[in-house]
């Protein structure tokens, strides 16, 4: 039994190989440029230039090529295939290898990509299980396959010649990979369907695939399926140290509770204040709260500019620890709660925490009802948007770790710098970044002192055309 489907696996592959070698030796159908063009755009959205990219079943190297990596490292069966790729981009590596065994040495990428590639493969549980030494706990593994929907119409286009033939395939669903990547050691990020109009009709393919192919019905009908993944949770080795930023403008009466009640987590905890400015003698009184809590590590800062947004980016800038974290200078949020967000990072299980306000019953006067509404409707739009459940988007507590916050800076111009709050900037980039995004419960507190700082109706309008501006940047692209 066992000789039997050894030989079976091996007549797989020795039969794909002529194939894809015969594929090699053919012109590339014209027809199919339009949409590997578009596979090119989506990947270069989730994956930015520079970074280490290694491509299971890369074929001629042109997906690969396009995304401009540091390092660019392709795999296929195809002797041929390679050969040409090498020819076509020689600033590549090119490897003719098998993905049931794979054999790369030493080398760790910040993605891996297998397009259109699942669905030829003998043994995909095998297959993930061999990307393993090639993953870092940051490495995002991106797939994109065909809809079984499509099965007919493509064999239809492979019959007339108008699309490249392939033998019999597996015809697996996102509910199939997802649950054979998490057999596998890894977590299922985001996964959504693309492309409904695979050739180029003038006008019409732009719109049905940027727009329609993201909304019900017209997305059911998609050519493609999309899912990103990372490698299961790993705890972290060491205590990482953490720094909590406390943005405060007219706290004064705040902040020898902020003081007292701010945890000590993980290696150490720093304090970083950020004084913005105020009217009352908030800089006064950090000043004091620090001069008496010298075992405690603190800054304080004058903030440059004006908005929390502004006061966050200056806090994270000076913070020194491996985790950052926000906390609210009116306690709204409570300090001890902190040490749940710090676990969900320490632990691997997320690597974004952001606090919900909306599930255990709040203070009265917490939040007006019109506040209640207006978080429901951005937390649905903002969902939508990012591909992950963000319940509550506006709670000011939120934590991400250092290093990846430090990328998320570097890439702040993709969306431009216009958010006053500083949570939506992080949860764009945090989504941007395909990070995962765990949600916090927290007990929500009526503030005691001092009034919000918060303008409602004029932030709401910001808000909302933030929601345009990250459609037409995340969503609609």
């Amino acid at each position: 039994m066992h000789h039997t489907f050894e030989t079976e696996f091996v007549d797989y592959q020795i039969t794909r190989r002529a194939h894809w070698d015969a594929v090699a030796r053919k012109k590339p159908r014209s027809w199919g440029g339009y949409y590997r063009d578009r596979l090119k755009a989506i990947f270069g959205l989730l994956i930015p230039q520079g970074a280490s990219v290694l491509e299971i079943g890369c074929a001629r190297g042109d997906l690969l090529a396009s995304l401009n990596p540091g390092l660019g490292v392709g795999v296929d069966l195809s002797p041929e295939m390679v050969q040409i790729a090498r020819a076509t981009h020689p600033g590549l590596q090119f490897v003719v290898g098998d993905a049931h065994e794979l054999n790369l040495g030493n080398q760790q990428f910040d993605f891996i990509v297998m397009s259109d590639v699942i669905n030829d493969v003998w043994d995909l549980q095998k297959v993930l299980h061999q990307l393993d030494p090639y993953c870092t706990p940051a490495t995002r593994v991106v797939f994109n396959f065909y809809s079984h929907l499509w099965q007919t119409p493509l064999a239809i286009a492979q019959f007339m010649g108008l699309a490249t033939s392939n033998l019999p395939q597996n015809w697996f669903t996102r509910h199939d990979l997802k649950n054979l990547l998490e057999l596998s050691g890894f977590d299922v990020i985001r996964k959504w369907e693309d492309v409904i109009a695979p050739l180029p009709f003038p006008a019409l393919s732009k719109i049905a695939n940027r727009y329609l192919s993201k909304v019900a019905p017209f997305r059911w009908f998609a050519m493609t399926n999309l899912l990103v993944a990372r490698p299961a949770a790993t705890v972290a080795v060491s205590l990482p140290t953490v720094s909590v930023v406390v943005a405060a403008r007219n706290e004064e009466g705040h902040i020898v509770e902020l003081m007292a009640r701010i945890p000590e987590m993980g290696g150490g905890t720093e304090i970083v204040f950020v004084e913005g400015n105020s009217t009352d003698d908030t800089w006064g009184a950090i000043e004091r709260a620090i001069l008496a809590n010298p075992h405690r590590s603190c800054k304080l800062i004058k903030q440059p500019g004006k908005g929390k947004g502004d006061a966050v980016r200056t806090g994270f800038d000076a913070a020194t620890g491996d985790i950052l974290m926000i906390l609210d200078a009116d306690i709204t949020v409570p300090p001890e709660d902190l040490h749940r967000f710090y676990d969900v990072l320490a632990s691997g299980k997320g690597e974004f925490a952001n606090g919900v306000r909306l599930v255990y019953p709040m203070q009265e006067e917490a939040m007006r009802f019109a506040n209640l509404l207006g978080n429901k409707f951005f937390s649905a739009a903002f969902s939508w948007l990012l591909g992950q459940p963000i319940r509550d988007t506006l709670c000011g507590t939120k934590v991400i770790w250092a290093k990846d916050y430090k990328r998320l800076a570097a890439n702040r111009v993709y969306f431009g710098d216009f958010d006053p709050f500083g949570d939506f900037d992080l949860l764009f980039g945090a989504a941007k970044m395909n990070l995962k995004i765990m949600e916090v419960p927290i007990r929500y507190r009526a503030r005691r002192y001092g009034e919000t700082n918060i303008q409602r109706w004029s932030h709401g309008w910001i808000l909302l055309r933030m929601v345009v501006f990250a459609a037409r940047r995340i969503k609609f692209v």
